[in-house]
Parts: C-alpha cells; structure tokens; sequence
C-alpha cells in the first residue's frame, strides 16, 4: 500500500524495532494545540480544504504546514482569531503551546512555529 505522506523514523532499538511518525500527524498535533488556546477561533485553511470542512468531513491538519528534515520541525500555520482578543499575545501563546505539543508527542525539534493571521471572527462569545 503506498502512501503520498512523508513518515519520518523517532525512534530506532535494534532490539526492539522502531517508531515512524507521519508528518500529517505533526500538521494534526499542531492544529490541535492551536485551537486549544482562548481567542484562536478556528483554523484558516486553502480553498480545497474549507470545501472539504463545509461537506462535513474533519480534517484536523487545516491551516498547518509542517517540514521534518533531520529530526527538526518547522511549522507555519494559518488562524482565525475571536475578535477582541491581543493578536501579538495570543499568537506567542499558540507558537509556545504548539511547540511543547510537538516536542512532547514526538520528541522532534520544533525550530520555527510561524503564524499567519488569516481573519478575525466578528461572532461574539456568549
């Protein structure tokens, strides 16, 4: 069965074999530990993937890109934030939370988290 994702080897025992990660679930770890943060409304996605999220199927990695190359990460990712909220505190909180998930889950080398402010959501919390 082929695969069109990249998979990257976290661990190796001789003895005991090893762990290989995809790196579609850094994008999803990413996105998670983003969306966790007050003030972050939702991921900002491409075209093809606010289609995919509005037929009603989840993709958890929307609005994150992730490179692995020699066991570090660089992350960039595309958010929405609640209006109201500090875009410079709220985005240094997502790039410290996503980089702890990341280097916690895996234990890859998160170098970069990159944040690109794609809109605010005007709807008000009740």
């Amino acid at each position: 069965m082929a695969e069109d994702r990249n998979v990257y080897t976290i661990h190796q025992d001789s003895q005991k074999g090893m762990v290989t990660i995809a790196d579609e679930v850094v994008a999803i770890i990413a996105g998670l530990a983003a969306t966790e943060v007050k003030g972050v409304a939702s991921m900002a996605g491409n075209v093809t993937n606010e289609l995919v999220s509005r037929l009603g199927m989840k993709n958890l990695s929307k609005g994150v890109k992730v490179v692995v190359n020699n066991n570090k990460v660089k992350v960039d990712l595309a958010l929405n934030l609640s209006y109201g909220y500090s875009i410079p505190k709220t985005s240094q909180i997502v790039q410290d939370k996503v980089k702890s998930a990341i280097e916690n889950m895996t234990g890859l080398e998160v170098v970069s988290v990159n944040i690109r402010i794609a809109g605010v959501d005007m709807a008000q919390e009740k």
